[in-house]
């Protein structure tokens, strides 16, 4: 259906079995020596499982650790349908234990990841492919695992550092410095190995979803931005420098309208998409428009599928889209509703509720209704609570069964380090020019304005910074990170009659090691404070 078919044929080619609980449960192969590998196509269906595991938990439990832990995403209850063992008030307050469902599924999950590419890594090495097709083939296995790595990481720390397979027994704990080091030599060793974005469709489409040098120019400037955080230490030269080495590649360039980056038949041709993790309604992951729309208006929007009503915004993050003519705002549900045009607009003709008059009206308040907590209630009213996004644009051709969106999800892109390095600049590092033009924090942020229609800064300060990514990036998982790195992650937005309250705790910065891994591992060192 969409130019990324290339990637998931691959994903589809590959199986992979991995461990529930354990790190040193073996990754199993399929192959054999009766089939062991030994061309480009083999090799291309092998490394398939590393990119089907990425996209199996990244947009559902891998976004809700970092955005609903936020004040951009949210599920209340209503009624007591959608809490779910309470697990994402766990989210909202910060009060998840080291046995919350997803700090182990993703846990387990990155793990898997790293196991899959150690063991594609002793596989590759055995093809029989020149020295230098070789260290490219490897340099993609490689740039894969520092991903999941930094993953892990960012989310828990101190985390086991594992490069052999199979795994050791009993892997112990690396200091998230160590962690930190590996991440950043592992990049910087592997650029000159891997293809850059070209202006060829056909070599775009067969390199989309997969390692360039504009994504590992990228996660270095990411790696580099939160450097403070992750080591103590700031690197904010650096940051200027790898987002200089992104646009030194000209086929990068902020796409003309922001919906195109988001709509199902997103895909290479969007030009500044630097890395993506690439959906369809065959690959279980992106569940966007099932968990966040509002079902009253799925007729209106071309489809009849059971969805959730559940997942909003908070009305302090939706309150940031208060740019005159952004394009971003509508990427909202709120208000009155009306009939979409079909391409990331409305027409100006009303939706109503089934078999009534009364226009539908979503109201971005969240007024709880205790004793049940984190509750709203369940009237039509209180359905129609929260802003819903819809930056992932319905997909019309939804499958009733699965109820995938076909929205491709963009890691990192070129506005993402833009506004990298107007931040590094603010916070100290010297502004350089690209093509003649020097790039200054209100120049950059006013590029991404412009793109999105918005009126134009007279200046940007640090702390304005943070809304300007919150506009931009909403719903692509970045804002925890922001959070954290802004120092506002401890910062409580109480919502009407509400009866719970945050825990305000530093050391909730990183999610504690699961329970179950602790277990079955002695070498594991808890986090500080669980």
């Amino acid at each position: 259906m969409k130019s990324k078919a290339i990637l998931l044929a691959l994903s589809a080619l590959a199986t992979v079995t991995y461990s529930c609980k354990k790190l040193d449960v073996p990754v199993e192969s399929q192959f054999v020596e009766s089939n062991f590998p030994k061309t480009i196509s083999d090799y291309n269906a092998s490394v398939g499982a590393m990119y089907s595991n990425l996209s199996s938990q990244f947009a559902v439990p891998y976004w809700r650790m970092q955005t609903m832990s936020t004040d951009e995403a949210i599920i209340p209850a209503r009624d007591g349908n959608f809490d779910d063992g309470g697990q994402y008030r766990q989210l909202h307050y910060h009060t998840w234990t080291p046995d919350h469902p997803n700090v182990l599924t993703i846990w387990q999950w990155a793990y898997s990841g790293i196991q899959t590419c150690n063991r594609l890594l002793n596989v590759t090495s055995a093809f029989n492919f020149s020295d230098q097709e070789k260290a490219n083939r490897l340099a993609e296995i490689r740039a894969m695992r520092a991903l999941y790595y930094y993953f892990l990481m960012d989310l828990y720390g101190n985390v086991p550092l594992i490069t052999d397979y199979p795994a050791p027994a009993s892997p112990a704990t690396k200091p998230r410095a160590e962690v930190y080091k590996f991440i950043e030599s592992e990049l910087t060793g592997i650029t000159g190995k891997l293809p850059a974005k070209t202006n060829n469709a056909a070599t775009n489409t067969q390199q989309y979803g997969r390692p360039t040098k504009g994504m590992v120019y990228a996660l270095l400037a990411k790696l580099y931005l939160n450097s403070e955080v992750y080591v103590g230490t700031t690197r904010y030269p650096d940051v200027v420098r790898m987002a200089d080495s992104v646009q030194a590649n000209t086929n990068y360039a902020l796409d003309t309208r922001y919906r195109d980056i988001f709509l199902p038949n997103n895909g290479p041709q969007i030009r500044e998409t630097i890395f993506a993790v690439p959906y369809d309604q065959q690959i279980p992951g992106n569940q966007f428009t099932r968990f966040g729309f509002f079902y009253y208006l799925t007729q209106a929007y071309g489809f009849n599928v059971n969805l959730s009503i559940a997942m909003s915004t908070t009305p302090e993050f939706y309150a940031r889209f208060n740019l005159p003519g952004d394009f971003r705002t509508t990427t909202w549900l709120a208000g009155p509703q009306y009939a979409p045009d079909g391409n990331g607009g409305f027409t100006t003709t009303p939706v109503y509720y089934p078999n009534s008059t009364t226009q539908i009206n979503i109201n971005p308040v969240l007024t709880l209704v205790p004793p049940k907590p984190m509750d709203l209630g369940n009237t039509q009213a209180s359905q129609a609570s929260g802003a819903r996004s819809i930056k992932y644009y319905p997909d019309p051709t939804i499958i009733q069964g699965t109820r995938l969106n076909g929205n491709d999800v963009p890691l990192l892109r070129l506005a993402d380090v833009l506004l990298m390095k107007a931040e590094a600049i603010l916070r100290g590092a010297t502004a350089t020019s690209v093509n003649g033009e020097l790039q200054t924090p209100l120049v950059l942020v006013n590029k991404i304005r412009a793109r999105a229609g918005a009126q134009q800064a007279i200046s940007i300060t640090l702390s304005g910074m943070l809304d300007e990514r919150a506009r931009e990036l909403s719903w692509e998982a970045w804002r925890r990170n922001d959070l954290i790195r802004f120092g506002q992650f401890e910062t409580e937005y109480p919502l009407p009659n509400d009866v719970l309250k945050m825990d305000k705790s530093e050391f909730r910065r990183l999610y504690p090691v699961p329970t179950i891994e602790l277990r079955l591992n002695s070498n594991l060192v808890q986090n500080k404070g669980y």
